[in-house]
């Protein structure tokens, strides 16, 4: 499993965190913590692709700006 936190520009409210949550749980990836311009998620880097994680992202409307990885 990888965790990482995922940057992300356009957002401005606790709206656009639980849409981005909803996308991200939709693509299976499991969000541990979401907030305005970033969400620490965790998935299966066998299963889930980079361009997975940039896609769900910009199906809830926003732009993917890079990650940092964690532990």
């Amino acid at each position: 499993m990888t965790k990482e936190k995922i940057l992300v520009e356009g957002m401005s409210c606790n709206h656009c965190v639980m849409a981005l949550k909803a996308e991200l749980t939709d693509a299976s990836i499991n969000v541990e913590e979401a907030g305005v311009g970033f969400a620490v998620i965790e998935y299966d880097e066998v299963a889930i692709s980079r361009e997975k994680i940039v896609e769900a992202v910009k199906e809830a409307g926003f732009k993917y700006s890079g990650e940092e990885h964690l532990g």
